[in-house]
Parts: C-alpha cells; structure tokens; sequence
C-alpha cells in the first residue's frame, strides 16, 4: 500500500495551498461580512483548472482525477469554505452529472463554459418540502412539441443566484412515484420564465450564494433532457455521491484552518507565566482534533480513489462525508474554547470557522441520512 501522492498530485496540492494562503485568507472575512459572491476568485481557480477538476481537457477540465480534487478542495476550503464549497457544487454536482450522463452535443454545449471557469454551475434538486426524500418533489415537466415546460421552485440551491447553467431535476410521470423523475440541463441566461428568489441570510459560508430559483411556464428545448425520462433519481443518488466527498473535502478544510490556528494561538498565549500550549488540557484537544482530521483525510482519499478506479463507493463516500463533517465541527468547537473569548469575537477567524463547519454536517444529505446510508450498504453486504 502506498501512501506517497504522484509528482501532480503534490503540484496540485502545493498550488492550492499557496492559493489559499496568498488569495483567500486574506480576503475571506471580507466576503464573509458582505456576503459577496467571490466572482474573482472563482476566475482564478478556473485559471488553475480546479473548477473542473475530473472533466477531461476536451471538455474544458483539467482532465486529473478525485484523488487530485480532495487535494484542492480542502486547501482551497482551508483558505475559505465559501470559495470551496462553489467549486464543490461547480465539480461535483453540475460537471460530474453532464459529464456522466450527457450527450456528446450537451457536454460540448454545457459542460466546456462551467468546468473551464467561466461560468458557475448548480444542481436544483431540494424543495420546501423535498429535502431527504425526492418523493415529495413538486417541480414538474410537461412535454410540449420539440419543449419541456417547467414549473415549481427550487430551494436552498448553492449558485442558485449566480449560475449561467443548472441541473434540475422534475417529475415527468407523477403515477410512476421515484421512477417518473427526470433531469434537466437549464440555460438559465437564456431560458424565460426564469427567476431567483430569495437569497438565504445564512449563519455561515455567507460568500457563497444559497437561493431560491423559481420557474413558472419556463421552456426549455427537448433535447437539453438529461439521458433518458425516469432516469433522474439515479442519476441524482449517483450524483449525490460523488458530492459527498467535496463536502467531506470543504469540512476537512475547515479543520485545517481551526487547527492551524489554534495551535499557532497556543504557543503565543499565555497564562501563568507559560503558553497555553504547556497545559496538558490544551494539548489533548490539538491532538484529538489532529487524530480526527487525519482520519477524514484518509476516508477522503480511500473514497476519491474508489471514484476514479470505478468502484461502488456510496458507503465509503457517505461514510467520509459523515466524518469529516462531524470532525470539523468538533475542531470548530474546541478551537472556540482553547482561543476563549477571542474566538468569540469577530477579531479571529475562529467564530467564522465554526459558523462554516456546521452546514457541513448539513447539505449533501444529512448526517443522520449518511448514517442510513452506511446502514444500508452494511445489511446489504457491501
């Protein structure tokens, strides 16, 4: 077994990092504050290829693998989990659907403007009364000559507010239940009928943009069909999957910055006439969050590998997302403690990292669904 990252993957890591240190941390409180969209950054990274990491060059990607894309997100994300989780939903839930099941013409058409950078990508799949289960989805489809007609609303969309194209998902059969959901590549630019509503006022990742997007009698052409009618709810779990592991990257990103500063807080604080880093309660709680954040690497990685070797990874990914989510909450909350009351004013980053973490255990399917999930694959013997 080998542990050693290939000659791109450290280029790939190595220049993440510099980007994160030298382009994102030095700005994201200020995007934090304003909640603006970091539409420069996101120039920058298409620039570096991270925005569509996995895709081939053919199609405007980098064309390098998962493995490579765990390795950006989270350096990116430890720079500012705003601008990674817009490059998570810009990889893994536009690129990664229109890539795995679009036509030649859709992926030349749609796929080549997102993973080059130029533009942002969304995946509209949750509704006010949809979340966990896509059962309950309202959104609809109605074939009309050589058009679809959608109708419904999407909530709680990353990029919802600021994409040029959309995966959506609606019901075109309402008697065939799961199997009679089907996607969609939206033009949302081009397609009237169109429009974003509420932009959420968020506790964190206030950078990045989680909107309502409306649809009333919106036409878009029959061939933007995304595979077959009926295909949607696996191709969305399939999806969801591959999501999974950018989350688990962004949280472990997240981790990353908490402990990075908090170590650096230990050692220049002092109490009692020593840092703070000499008291064994402080160093147990850097070592504990240490352990936890090495451990989400390593399922990260076990699962980005399953990723690009094509193997069943829904447990491993569900399994990696759960983790690292539930690790960098636990860093977050600690670093909170071991800074005291600075790290609970604005002055530090640290109140900021721990506002991100939690959306983590949150979007890309619960924690409590992830462990459902694992449950399932267990009984089932995989």
């Amino acid at each position: 077994m080998n542990f050693a990252l290939t000659e791109e993957q450290q280029m790939v890591k190595d220049t993440a990092a510099r980007f994160a240190d030298e382009v994102l941390k030095p700005q994201a409180a200020h995007f934090d504050q304003t909640h603006e969209h970091p539409n420069a950054a996101c120039r920058s990274l298409g620039e570096l290829g991270f925005m569509g990491i996995a895709v081939p060059e053919e199609y405007g990607g980098a064309g390098l693998d998962y493995v490579s894309y765990v390795l950006a997100l989270s350096e990116v994300s430890r720079g500012d989990a705003s601008v990674g989780v817009i490059m998570s939903v810009n990889n893994s839930l536009y690129c990664f659907p229109v890539m795995t099941f679009g036509s030649q013409e859709q992926k030349q058409s749609f796929l080549q403007p997102v993973a080059s950078g130029q533009c942002e990508g969304c995946f509209g799949l949750t509704e006010a009364g949809a979340g966990s289960d896509p059962s309950a989805m309202r959104t609809t489809a109605v074939p009309d000559g050589d058009q679809w007609v959608l109708n419904g609303e999407k909530k709680f969309i990353t990029n919802g507010n600021v994409a040029r194209y959309a995966v959506i998902a609606a019901v075109t059969d309402k008697a065939a239940g799961y199997k009679g959901i089907s996607s969609f590549i939206v033009d949302l630019e081009n397609t009237k009928g169109f429009s974003v509503g509420r932009v959420e006022d968020k506790l964190g990742i206030c950078a990045s943009g989680t909107a309502e997007m409306v649809f009333e009698d919106a036409r878009i052409p029959k061939a933007n069909l995304l595979g077959q009618p009926g295909d949607g709810l696996k191709q969305m779990l399939t999806t969801l999957d591959s999501g999974r592991i950018g989350i688990g990257s962004q949280a472990l990103g997240i981790g990353r910055a908490v402990l990075e500063e908090a170590v650096a807080y230990a050692q220049q604080r002092e109490q009692f006439g020593k840092p703070i880093s000499a008291f064994q309660a402080i160093q147990w709680k850097l070592a504990d969050m240490a352990c936890a954040l090495d451990a989400s690497e390593l399922l990260l990685l076990r699962a980005a590998w399953m990723e690009d070797n094509h193997k069943h990874f829904e447990k491993q990914a569900a399994m990696a997302k759960m983790f690292a989510s539930d690790s960098a909450m636990q860093a977050a909350i600690e670093g909170v403690q071991i800074l005291g009351g600075y790290g609970y004013c604005k002055e530090y980053p640290m109140e900021r990292h721990m506002r991100d973490a939690k959306i983590t255990q949150i979007y890309e399917g619960t924690n409590e669904i992830m462990r459902l999930v694992i449950a399932r694959n267990l009984l089932k013997g995989k």
